[in-house]
């Protein structure tokens, strides 16, 4: 399905050896090439790869599914994951465990031996200080390799269980059934393949803590007990009372506002999906301000549910910061208590192990405890929807020959309740052409479905021999070639490929087309006509080798003659020693067919042939009263009731159409010369048939990575998103005055520890004096110092204050996040809706929601928790360093060294984080756009049985994306791996400096500070720079966001007030086009070429011609979803003066494709709350729908999928008749629907519009043939203009030759209605006269 080539790039560290992958040397010519591309990523490993990961976790819970039938209980889709993934991970833990029991333990142990050295009652020889300085230092760098590859292993696995789950959901997606698939929103898959599954990236991250933070803990404690007594208990207890209540707590409460923020995340998801998806109807009925009001609400109450989750966030993290300090104080407190006070090498290596735990239990393990918390919440949402009913297996084709087709007694539901089938019996032997006729809604494609297992039988056994080919009634197309699309996974065959493309009326269209069958068709076929999607979809269904074909309509959409060739040359003779159920609405095509069926609400009324019927009975009587029938249908069936009832109507409407005037052929018939393009600058090629077409290698419509380079204009629109720089400036004041407050708590404990070391040499040398005249010098001094009770109240107003300020901060700063999150969305969503429509052309569905659920979710959620975590790591760095100056300042020197290269390589690797994280993103939008069409083909992919095609493809997307991922992860890792090695050197010089100078230079307290800080440093570091990684790469979604927030805009939406049109414009109704051209894109030929014509009002005009003569484009003008040159007047207003809104809310259309939406019946009707309930009942019974609807709030399920294609029709004509507006448009609206309601619609409007313009785009030429004229387009030009019957007297003139195409009978028989309407026209002009 995917027509990009991608070329293959080992990955180096499949053959890397140890020393290069312990310090990540083999990504270095990815991280010093500046600029990279797709092509530079390297490919994911064999042990990532999407297939075997999820065949792994698919074994899982299928073992997990069984269990759970056995005993009786509920599968747990977690267990499943636990049991692929756990052993590995858990080992990775139990390594991890050396670095915190082992090493983090003993370098606070190594500090207070080293510290102790530079007391002045020091035992400690300077070779032994040496030595503890020196272990320490190496210690320091172990950790470093051990706690970085730990991450990396980590989060692969959590990379792994990622891809896993999304290869379970993708593969649920091809068996679900299509009663589960309708009542699942395909917002809720996107969001379970983009938000739901990152979960696992985060659990992976922290799980580990949980388990082994306990042994930490005891060990700690033992350590703690050694130096402070009985006083360290007071410090644990107070430690693990505010950490682990609080966040077990917080961790319930964390996935309760998960569970809810899924929710509302899978509503906007749901609106937007629609939204894009039937974007040009909402522009055409002018309805975005409703749409953007439903969107506005659902952000709301989502931003509404994300602050609870910010606050939670902001909790845990505020408390990472004062818990350590605070534990520190009750230890000292209770150690003064109990009538000691702690000396510098107690306090500095409390203050470590303190360190030590506050990272585990005041940030690990409430992080492990929230992220798991979310994880398992979306654990179960993906149960959910695992879980779901499956399409049944296929049906038995025991005693059927190949061919045949057997329903004995069958009935059948698709939600439990009422029959859609009842009783059927059918048989069809093999060869024949069985066709299925039938009123809207009488269970015509509910039959196919059941036939291809989409609807299982509740009763009844049905029988099928063969393979069977599926054509849907709605034509699939997916992003890729149009002989991609006729493929579809079957190998090519030139000679039989040629065969069907003749039989399917292709061939002609191939030359048309710029790059021949090479074309890419672009997301639901926006590069091909509805006629030629319909072929296309009609030969991908015809080239698959198969026994039976099932044909939804597959007429329906294509012009008269097409339709006769596709059944002629296709269906009757390609096809016609096979088994083929037809089902049409379009009754000339019946008679040739061995049985005819015709069904009425689910049963079979009739069965026969032509004849049988035709001589039995009523009921396909009615079916035939409004059809095109062919020779043998008596002519009195076909069109007395059409013109009975139009001249009834014209002659009550005499008077009000006096100004029309029959034009004279010469006037009016204008034959234009088509203008012959040629390709200048472009490559062209040769295809198989010799005809030459531009080279397809140049169709490029992938999508675009932004400029390498990070840049800090990204930062500050973020920023000003959220309020400005008043706001910014005040949340970072509370920021600064936190960290002043946390310093300085930290700098009183090294005053205080410097005071008790003077205090207790001033009273050992009084002892040792004895009372000698020195004494009161000395004890003047020593009752000048400050007690250790004024160093306690002052420390524990420090403390206090760290609190209050850092819960402060950190509440505004996530506040003032989530408005720069909201404002950024509200500015993309409305860029978006204001889009013009080539945006949406050239831009897949997918890669579109990609940005509002993916990056709107970064955005959301881990952008703030990382840029607060960034924040709260450099302002304590620059804390830190403020201080290590303050007791040795010739440290400066190695500290800007050490800086300088600190800057090099973190601009270095950060630069390629960024690229590949930009990357990352470009090759997951590719993702969505698959499965958006294999959510719209699911049908038609199931009945060809390419399943395991369209999985593999999916799985080569996730492999791409996985690699990118993959180097991401590792990225980060070597980034803090040199990082560290860096801090480690400048650790080593801080600890060497002191050691090396005089010992009488320094004081055990300044040393303390300085070497303790300096080791919290390297903590710090190996935090903070995932962090700021982290924080650059998630700007790469504000960055995304914001390149969505310039989109190219239409024009504006309401007009200047010079401009405005006046309440009851138009009047008349009187269309008037000059001159007018129309391209899609600059460089293209115009696809609408000096249209010159004049719609009086009142009148019906048919838009004819063959597919791609420019009928929908013309369309497009007229409402201006497209910019023209040249002039369209209505009423003698340029409605390019005009608002969109203005014109396009006086401008009523019944489109090609009826768009419903999942809200009420009320709202698709009426967005606006403009009509009140008797009015929207009339508008229902005015189409025959109020019988069959109980309530105006009826739900509509996406897509309208509760409503046929008729039915849906039959809606859209209700918002018409509402908006009673002077000017009616009907693109192709009757190409889906029976003759029978058909009729009702021609009669709706004949009698609800009649004083209206009226213009319709017709396929069915019997449709337009009464019209009072008919415009006939050809190649974009205007070729012929006059009324039918006019036109019809030249026989070499264009519509003559379309009359012609459909037959003998059938073109006599137009001519006939032509002849009649202009007859009744004439008498009305000589009334009015």
């Amino acid at each position: 399905m995917d027509s990009k080539v991608y070329i293959s790039n080992p990955n180096p560290k499949a053959t890397a050896n140890p020393v290069s992958k312990l310090f990540v040397w083999w990504l270095r010519k990815l991280v010093w090439k500046a600029n990279l591309t797709e092509y530079d990523l390297y490919d994911r490993l064999d042990c990532d790869a999407t297939e075997k990961l999820g065949d792994r976790l698919q074994k899982s819970w299928d073992k997990e599914v069984m269990r759970s039938k056995q005993k009786g209980t509920k599968p747990s889709f977690g267990r499943a994951i636990v049991r692929t993934f756990g052993l590995r991970y858990f080992m990775y833990g139990v390594i991890h465990l050396f670095d915190q029991l082992v090493l983090r333990v003993a370098q606070p142990i190594l500090l207070g031996l080293t510290i102790q050295y530079f007391n002045p009652d020091s035992n400690i020889t300077e070779q032994e200080a040496y030595i503890y300085g020196s272990l320490m230092v190496l210690i320091n760098f172990l950790k470093l390799f051990w706690h970085h590859h730990h991450t990396m292993l980590t989060t692969y696995v959590g990379m792994r269980i990622r891809v896993a789950c999304c290869a379970l959901i993708y593969r649920k997606i091809l068996r679900i059934n299509k009663q589960s698939m309708d009542v699942t929103a395909t917002g809720q898959v996107i969001n379970l393949l983009s938000n739901d599954v990152a979960r696992f990236d985060q659990a992976s991250l922290h799980a580990n803590w949980l388990w082994f933070s306990s042994l930490q803990l005891a060990l700690v404690t033992y350590c703690l007990y050694s130096y402070v007594s009985w006083a360290a208990y007071a410090g644990i207890v107070y430690i693990v009372l505010m950490t682990v209540p609080p966040q077990m707590y917080m961790g319930r409460l964390s996935a309760r506002f998960r569970k809810r923020v899924a929710v509302r995340t899978d509503e906007r998801m749901r609106m937007m999906n629609e939204l894009v998806q039937g974007i040009q109807v909402v522009k055409m009925y002018a309805w975005e301000k409703p749409f953007a009001k439903l969107v506005a609400m659902a952000r709301k109450s989502e931003v509404h549910k994300l602050l609870h989750v910010a606050y939670l966030k902001s909790v845990i993290l505020a408390s990472s910061v004062f818990i350590e300090r605070s534990a520190l104080l009750v230890t000292l407190a209770a150690y003064f208590l109990g009538g000691k006070i702690a000396g510098p090498e107690q306090i500095f290596a409390i203050s470590q192990f303190y360190n030590v735990l506050n990272s585990s239990l005041a940030l690990w393990v409430p992080l492990s405890m929230s992220a798991l918390q979310e994880a398992r919440v979306s654990a179960h949402r993906i149960q959910e929807f695992l879980l779901k009913p499956e399409a049944s297996v296929e049906h038995s084709s025991q005693d059927a020959a190949t061919g045949e087709l057997s329903l004995q007694h069958v009935s059948a539901t698709w939600d439990g309740g009422a029959d859609v089938l009842c009783g059927i019996n059918l048989t069809v032997l093999p060869g024949q052409l069985c066709a299925v006729v039938g009123p809207v809604g009488c269970g015509k494609s509910s039959l196919l479905y059941l036939l291809i297992n989409e609807l299982s039988p509740s009763s009844g056994s049905l029988r099928i021999g063969g393979k069977v080919s599926y054509a849907s009634q709605e034509p699939w197309v997916f992003v890729g070639s149009v002989r991609q699309n006729i493929l579809f996974g079957q190998p090519y065959d030139r000679k039989k490929y040629q065969r069907v493309v003749e039989a399917c009326a292709l061939s002609k269209d191939f030359e048309l087309l710029p790059y021949g069958d090479q074309t890419l068709v672009g997301e639901k076929g926006i590069t091909l006509s509805g006629g030629q999607r319909a072929r296309v979809s009609l030969a991908r269904a015809v080239y698959r080798d198969a026994d039976i074909y099932l044909l939804d309509d597959p007429l329906s959409a294509v012009d008269t003659h097409v339709g006769k060739h596709l059944l002629d040359e296709c269906i009757n003779s390609y096809l016609s020693d096979k088994t083929r159920i037809l089902v049409t609405h379009q009754l000339q095509h019946v008679k040739g067919a061995d049985n005819i069926v015709v069904l009425n609400k689910g049963k079979i009324d009739y069965q026969g042939t032509f004849d049988e019927i035709m001589d039995s009975g009523v009921s396909f009587s009615k079916l035939m009263s409004s059809n095109e029938a062919e020779e043998d249908v008596p002519e009195e069936f076909t069109i007395m009731r059409k013109h009975s009832t139009r001249k009834s109507l014209q002659r009550e409407d005499n008077i009000l159409r006096r100004s029309k005037r029959l034009g004279s052929r010469r006037d009016n018939a204008n034959v234009l010369q088509s203008e012959i393009s040629t390709l200048s600058e472009v490559s062209v090629i040769m295809d198989e048939t010799g005809k030459l077409h531009r080279d397809p290698s140049e169709q490029d419509n992938s999508e675009k990575m932004l400029k390498a380079a990070f840049r800090w204009s990204t930062v500050w629109q973020y920023y000003r998103a959220a309020g400005g720089m008043w706001l910014l400036f005040s949340v970072m004041a509370m920021i600064f005055v936190a960290q002043v407050i946390t310093s300085g708590s930290d700098y009183v404990v090294t005053y205080w520890s410097d005071t008790e070391v003077v205090r207790r040499s001033l009273q050992q040398q009084l002892e040792e004096s004895g009372g000698g005249e020195g004494d009161g010098a000395q004890r003047r001094q020593l009752d000048a110092l400050p007690t250790a009770q004024t160093f306690l109240e002052l420390l524990a107003g420090l403390v206090l204050g760290c609190i209050a300020f850092t819960q402060l901060r950190s509440v505004a700063f996530f506040t003032f996040c989530m408005r720069a999150s909201k404002n950024l969305h509200s500015r993309m969503f409305n860029s978006v809706l204001r889009a013009t429509m080539s945006f949406f052309d050239t831009n897949p569905s997918g890669r579109i929601l990609n940005r509002f659920s993916k990056d709107v979710g970064s955005t959301d959620d881990l952008l703030p928790q990382f840029m607060m975590n960034m924040i709260q790591v450099y302002m304590a760095l620059c804390g830190i360093l403020a201080m290590v100056l303050v007791v040795n300042y010739l440290l400066i020197v190695p500290m800007v060294i050490i800086g300088a290269l600190f800057g090099v390589v973190a601009k270095r690797f950060m630069t390629t984080g960024r690229n590949i994280k930009r990357l990352e993103g470009i090759r997951r939008s590719p993702m969505f756009s698959h499965l958006s069409d294999t959510l719209n083909g699911l049908a038609t992919i199931r009945s060809s049985g390419v399943q395991d095609i369209v999985r593999k493809e999916f799985d080569d997307h996730q492999d791409r994306h996985t690699s990118a991922w993959f180097l991401y992860i590792t990225n980060t890792a070597a980034l803090g791996i040199w990082l560290d090695l860096l801090s480690s050197t400048f650790v080593g010089v801080v600890t060497y400096s002191f050691l090396v100078l005089s010992t009488a230079s320094f004081g055990g307290s300044g040393v303390g500070l300085a070497i303790s800080q300096s080791l919290t440093l390297t903590v710090m570091l190996q935090f903070g720079i995932l962090q700021m990684t982290e924080v650059l790469s998630q700007m790469t979604s504000v960055e995304r966001i914001l390149e969505y927030t310039k989109i190219p805009s239409e024009a504006a939406l309401e007009s200047t007030p010079d401009k405005k049109p006046p309440d009851t414009w138009p009047q008349r109704g009187h269309i008037t086009f000059r001159r007018v051209y129309l391209k899609y894109k600059p460089t293209e030929s115009p696809v609408l070429r000096d249209l010159n014509f004049s719609i009086q009002a009142m009148h019906k005009v048919g838009i004819v011609g063959r597919t791609g003569a420019g009928k929908s484009s013309l369309i497009s003008a007229l409402f201006r979803l497209v910019n023209i040159d040249g002039t369209i007047l209505i009423d003698d207003i340029d409605i390019s003066s005009l608002g969109l809104h203005d014109l396009r809310k006086k401008v009523s259309i019944i489109p090609q494709e009826p768009v419903l939406f999942s809200e009420t019946l009320r709202f698709n009707l009426d967005p606006f709350s403009e009509f009140d309930d008797d009015k929207l009942w009339n508008a229902l019974e005015e189409v025959e729908l109020k019988s069959g609807i109980q309530t105006l709030d009826f739900q509509v399920t996406e897509g309208g999928s509760n409503f046929s294609v008729g039915q849906r029709q039959l809606l859209c004509l209700a918002r018409a008749i509402l908006r009673n507006n002077r000017i009616l448009v009907l693109d192709e609206a009757t190409a889906n629907v029976d003759p029978e309601t058909d009729a009702l619609i021609q009669t709706t409007i004949r009698r609800k519009f009649r004083h209206c313009t009226v213009l319709t785009v017709a396929h069915r030429l019997n449709t337009v043939m009464d019209s009072d004229k008919v415009l006939v387009m050809d190649a974009g030009a205007m070729v012929e203009y006059d009324h039918p019957y006019t036109l019809l007297k030249n026989p070499t003139g264009f519509l003559s030759k379309l009359v012609e195409e459909t037959g003998s009978a059938m073109a006599e028989q137009l001519r006939c209605v032509a002849r009649q309407s202009y007859t009744e026209l004439q008498g009305l002009e000589e009334e009015s006269d």
